[in-house]
C-alpha cells in the first residue's frame, strides 16, 4: 500500500444520493467510496511504450552484382519432401478445424439430450455477524464508533461534518477548500504530508457536495496514531498555501468547463432543477466562474467557520481494538474546535418530488438523447421501505429487471437503463435513467411507461420478487463483507441517526415481505402521474414525437 492524499477532482452528486444504485439494500454503498469520479492523486505512475510488434526486415547474406546472381542461379526442381509436407501441414490444419465446435446459442448449451440442465439451488444467506462497535462522543461534540473487523492489517476511516451549501459561492469555496485542505498545514508541506502517509501505508481523500464534507482513509493497523496526527492537523491547521490553491482552482475550473459539456451532466443538473428547484440540494456542481473568483484567505475563512467537529462523525472499521481507538482518537482530536462549540449546517429536507409533464431541453444535433425520470420514494427508516425496495429491483434496480428485459434486451433501445433509489435529508427519491438514440427516444419513453403502468396496476409475480429478494440479500452480505463497504454502512447509519442493528435486522425485513406488500408499494413509487423528468436531446427531430405521446413539455 502506498501513501498519498486524494482530492476532489470534479463535483459530484450527493454523497447518499446513489446509494441504492446498485446494491439492493442499497445501505451498502458511500459514494465517498465511488466511484463515478476521478480524483487527483500526488502519486504519479510511469507509463511506457508497447512493442510495435514489427519484425525488422532480413538482410541478405552476401550482395551479388545481378549478372552473377543470375549465373549462380541453378534451374529449380521439384522435390517431393516439400510438398508432403505442406500437404501434411494442410491434413493437420483441416483436422483441427474440425475439431474446433460448432457455436451454440445459450439455449442449447442450457440443454442436454436428457433435457434442461438443472440449475443449482440457491442457498439461503446466512445471518450477518455485526461487529462490535464502541462509540463515544467527544468534549468538543465530534461522535465516534469504532468496530472491530479483521481480516486485513488495516483499517479504514471515515469523517463526515456537515456542510449544507448556503449558496453558489459558498458551494464554490467548498469544491476548492476539499481540493486543498490536505496539500498542507502549518508544519507540514504537501510533500511532507505525502511522506508521513507513505511511512504507514496511508491514505487521505476529501470529498464534499451539498450536505457535507466527508474525509476517507484508510491505514495500516500499526499506523493508525499517524493517520490521525495528520487528519488533525490538515483539520486544525490547514495552510491554503497560495500556489496550491492557485494550482487546484486552475485544473478545477478546467474540470469543471469540461464537465459541464458532458450529456450526462447536464440531463442530471436539469432533473435536480425538475424536482428541487432552487434547493441548495439542486446545486451539485459549483460555476466554474466562481471557482476562478476564489482566493485562499476566502478558503481560510470557509475552513474557520464551517470545519468544526460539532455534529460530525468519525467511524473507524478493521484490525484494531476499539477501546485503543477511541483513546487513539480522543488524543488526535480533542484540541479540535472547543467544548460547547457550534453544530455543523445541516441540509434542510428538499421540496418533495411532484408528479408532472416531463421538460424537454434542447442539446442541437445530438444523436443520443437522456432521459431522466424521478418519483417520491421512501426512507430508509420508513417501515415500508423493504417492499419499496423491492419493488424498485423488480422494475428496474438490477440487470434481471422488468425495464432492462424490456428496452434493453428486447427492444434495444439502450445500452443501459437504471432505477435507483436517492435520500437527502427527510426526503427519497426514485430515479430512472437511460439514454438512447435520437430515432428511437420517443419508443423508448413509450415503452418505459408502459412498464410504469404495468408494474403499479399488475401484482409482480412471486418468483419476481424472490429473485429481487435473492439479489437484495447477497449484495447486502458481500458488499458488508469487506471492511471498506462496512465503514462506508456504518458511517451514513451514524450520520442518518440509524442505530447499527439497522444492519442486522435488515436482512429478516427483506425476507418477511410479500408479494401484495411489494404490489402495493410499487403502486405508488410507480405511478405514471408521479412521475416527473426531463428529456435532453435534439428537440428538432425529437419535437414530433413527444407531441404524440404527449405530457412532455417542449420550449
Amino acid at each position: 500500500m502506498t501513501g498519498r492524499t486524494r482530492r476532489t477532482a470534479t463535483p459530484r452528486v450527493a454523497e447518499d444520493d446513489r446509494s441504492d444504485a446498485d446494491t439492493a439494500a442499497t445501505v451498502t454503498q458511500d459514494p465517498s467510496d465511488a466511484p463515478p469520479r476521478r480524483r487527483r492523486s500526488t502519486r504519479t505512475s510511469a507509463t511506457g511504450q508497447a512493442a510495435t510488434g514489427k519484425v525488422a526486415p532480413r538482410k541478405a547474406a552476401t550482395e551479388q552484382p545481378a549478372t552473377e546472381q543470375a549465373a549462380s542461379r541453378k534451374p529449380a526442381t521439384r522435390r517431393s519432401a516439400p510438398r508432403q509436407a505442406s500437404a501434411t501441414t494442410s491434413a493437420r490444419a483441416a483436422s483441427r478445424r474440425s475439431a474446433v465446435p460448432a457455436r451454440r446459442t445459450a439455449e442449447q448449451i442450457g440443454r442436454t439430450q436428457r433435457g434442461p440442465r438443472p440449475v443449482p439451488e440457491l442457498h439461503p444467506v446466512g445471518r450477518l455477524r455485526e461487529p462490535t462497535v464502541s462509540a463515544a462522543v467527544l468534549d468538543n461534540g465530534l461522535r465516534v464508533l469504532a468496530a472491530r473487523k479483521p481480516g486485513a492489517p488495516v483499517i479504514e476511516l471515515r469523517l463526515r461534518i456537515p456542510f449544507a451549501a448556503a449558496g453558489s459561492r459558498f458551494a464554490a469555496r467548498a469544491e476548492l477548500l476539499a481540493a486543498t485542505i490536505m496539500l498542507g498545514t502549518g508544519r507540514r508541506t504537501r510533500e511532507d504530508v505525502d511522506a508521513d502517509l507513505a511511512t504507514v501505508g496511508g491514505v487521505l481523500d476529501a470529498a464534499v457536495d451539498p450536505q457535507r464534507l466527508s474525509v476517507s482513509g484508510s491505514v495500516l493497523s500499526t499506523g493508525l496514531p499517524v493517520l490521525l496526527e495528520v487528519l488533525a492537523d490538515s483539520l486544525t491547521d490547514a495552510a491554503y498555501r497560495a500556489r496550491d490553491v492557485t494550482g487546484e482552482r486552475d485544473r478545477l475550473v478546467e474540470l469543471l468547463a469540461i464537465s459541464s459539456a458532458q450529456p450526462s451532466t447536464v440531463a442530471r443538473m436539469l432533473l435536480q432543477q425538475q424536482r428541487f428547484g432552487d434547493h441548495p440540494a439542486a446545486h451539485e456542481m459549483p460555476d466554474a466562474g466562481e471557482v476562478a473568483a476564489v482566493t485562499p484567505a476566502s478558503v481560510r475563512t470557509l475552513h474557520q467557520r464551517a470545519v468544526i467537529p460539532g455534529g460530525a462523525t468519525l467511524v473507524l472499521v478493521g484490525d484494531l481494538s476499539p477501546a485503543r481507538a477511541l483513546a487513539a482518537v480522543t488524543d488526535a482530536l480533542s484540541g479540535w474546535g472547543s467544548p460547547g462549540g457550534p453544530v455543523g449546517r445541516l441540509l434542510a429536507p428538499p421540496p418533495p418530488v411532484i408528479g408532472s409533464a416531463l421538460t424537454a431541453h434542447q442539446r442541437p444535433g445530438a444523436v443520443q438523447s437522456q432521459v431522466r425520470l424521478s418519483t417520491a420514494a421512501l426512507e430508509r427508516a420508513d417501515p415500508g421501505y423493504p417492499a419499496a425496495q423491492l419493488a424498485n429491483l423488480v422494475f428496474g434496480g438490477y440487470f434481471s429487471s422488468r425495464l432492462v428485459e424490456n428496452i434493453r434486451e428486447s427492444k434495444g433501445y439502450t445500452y443501459s437503463a437504471h432505477s435507483s433509489l436517492e435520500f437527502w435529508p427527510g426526503r427519497a427519491a426514485t430515479t430512472i435513467a437511460f439514454d438512447t438514440a435520437t430515432a428511437v427516444t420517443a419508443a423508448a419513453l413509450l415503452e418505459t411507461r408502459y412498464e410504469l403502468g404495468r408494474i403499479s396496476l399488475v401484482a409482480p409475480a412471486a418468483n419476481e420478487v424472490e429473485s429481487a429478494r435473492n439479489y437484495a440479500l447477497g449484495t447486502l452480505a458481500n458488499s458488508l463483507a469487506t471492511q471498506r463497504g462496512y465503514a462506508s454502512t456504518l458511517s451514513w447509519i451514524a450520520e442518518s441517526g440509524l442505530d447499527p442493528s439497522w444492519l442486522r435486522e435488515h436482512p429478516r425485513r427483506l425476507a418477511e415481505v410479500t408479494v401484495d406488500q411489494v404490489a402495493e408499494a410499487a403502486a405508488t413509487l410507480f405511478a405514471p402521474t408521479a412521475v416527473t423528468g426531463v428529456v435532453v436531446g435534439d428537440l428538432e427531430v425529437l419535437a414530433a414525437g413527444m407531441q404524440s405521446l404527449g405530457g412532455v413539455m417542449l420550449p
